[in-house]
């Protein structure tokens, strides 16, 4: 059994698509709740840049091997970064796990009692024999991330919510990384061709079983309130809801059924058309936090806004944000998206920029992600019925 664990009473109705319905067993929430990202955990004890030399990387100009973004495997999470994770449980009697629900991958992996690594010892663990629900799949299980290769084998679970699931157990977990992440797993929720091993994606599943009044899903993430507030997020299978955002649903087709790729058609910045002037991709991504695009253009967009790297990142004055140049996205026929700055600007006198250059070669790329960074300012809803990707403003 793989169950997912719904937000609680009082939440508002979901909307069906076409406006807003009654909550029921086809409208199923799961609250995301904010918490300290990695960075920052690492950045106050004082170890930030032992961790770039450890893993060799250099995050004013992000230089982790992008080659492996040629194989259509690799998932974009951007696990140092990442602050909204939901809970989910397996097994019978469930067995409980945090985990990233995540667009740019489409595997679902939770540590196994197994597992070998430092980093599993810190985590929950699926037990195998503790459920009555539990097969055996046996398949071996590798997913290549900068860091290195997290391994296991392929396990599957059925019950009252998501039946017969195949899943990861990872018995072996890359580098340091995930030794102090807030999480125990990922739930992907991209396309079907990503998924290692040919396992079906949990949200394939769903919709197959139907579990779900319409093949989509949405995703609400909280740009205020403090870290650990509950509530700060939300992800809807099923529908959307009206309640999250302004105005109306922006519409852009998904360009290849992967991840979730549209089409960018420039960005705007200060009233002119400044980077991807003759258009390019753009991957809407829960599993990346930051906004990346290719280093050139990243690196005239820090001095835009004033950021100067700072012990291998990017920071910026904070009140300068607040009164920083406008930036717009266009796409398509939807109306620019104005991407604002201020979110940035907490009281403190130094922000992380909310951007990062990443160099993906072709045929992947280049590609522009858009992380949470932007989706905390936009309501996303991803859209399998239509292969469509709704945008708009979300309310904070």
């Amino acid at each position: 059994m793989l169950d997912l664990h719904p937000s609680g009473a009082g939440a508002p109705r979901a909307g069906t698509g076409t406006g807003v319905g009654d909550q029921d067993h086809c409208s199923r929430r799961v609250t995301l709740r904010r918490h300290r990202s990695l960075r920052k955990l690492l950045r106050d004890r004082g170890q930030l840049s032992h961790f770039w030399k450890a893993h060799r990387l250099d995050m004013v100009q992000y230089s982790e091997d992008c080659a492996a973004f040629m194989d259509t495997n690799e998932p974009l999470i951007n696990y140092l970064d990442m602050e909204y994770f939901g809970q989910i449980s397996i097994g019978t009697p469930p067995q409980n796990f945090t985990v990233v629900f995540d667009t740019g991958s489409s595997n679902l992996w939770v540590p196994s009692v197994y597992c070998v690594s430092k980093a599993c010892a810190e985590h929950a663990k699926f037990q195998p024999s503790q459920s009555s629900t539990y097969q055996v799949v046996g398949t071996p299980f590798s997913i290549q991330y900068g860091t290195g290769s997290l391994t296991g084998v392929i396990g599957s679970d059925q019950g009252l919510t998501v039946s017969n699931q195949q899943f990861a157990e990872s018995v072996s977990e890359p580098g340091k990384a995930f030794v102090d992440a807030a999480f125990d797993g990922i739930l992907g929720l991209a396309y079907p061709s990503l998924a290692v091993g040919g396992v079906t994606p949990v949200f394939d599943n769903m919709m197959a079983q139907n579990l779900v009044e319409l093949p989509m899903f949405s995703v609400y993430l909280s740009t205020y309130g403090p870290a650990f507030a509950p509530g700060c997020g939300e992800l809807l299978f099923g529908g959307f809801d009206p309640s999250r955002f302004t105005g109306t649903l922006n519409w852009v087709p998904v360009t290849q059924q992967g991840y979730w790729q549209i089409q960018l058609d420039n960005v705007q910045l200060g009233g002119a058309v400044t980077f991807c002037t003759n258009g390019c991709q753009a991957i809407v991504d829960t599993g990346t936090s930051l906004i990346t695009g290719p280093t050139k253009d990243i690196k005239e967009l820090q001095s835009s806004i004033g950021a100067t790297p700072v012990d291998g990142e990017f920071l910026a004055p904070c009140m300068g944000l607040a009164v920083t140049i406008p930036m717009y996205f266009h796409m398509g026929a939807c109306p620019a998206l104005h991407f604002s700055f201020q979110e940035y600007s907490d009281g403190m006198a130094f922000c992380t920029s909310g951007f990062q250059g990443m160099d993906i070669p072709p045929p992947a790329g280049p590609l522009w992600i858009l992380g949470d960074v932007f989706i905390r300012q936009f309501y996303s809803v991803f859209d399998r019925g239509n292969n469509r990707v709704g945008l708009a403003p979300a309310v904070p």
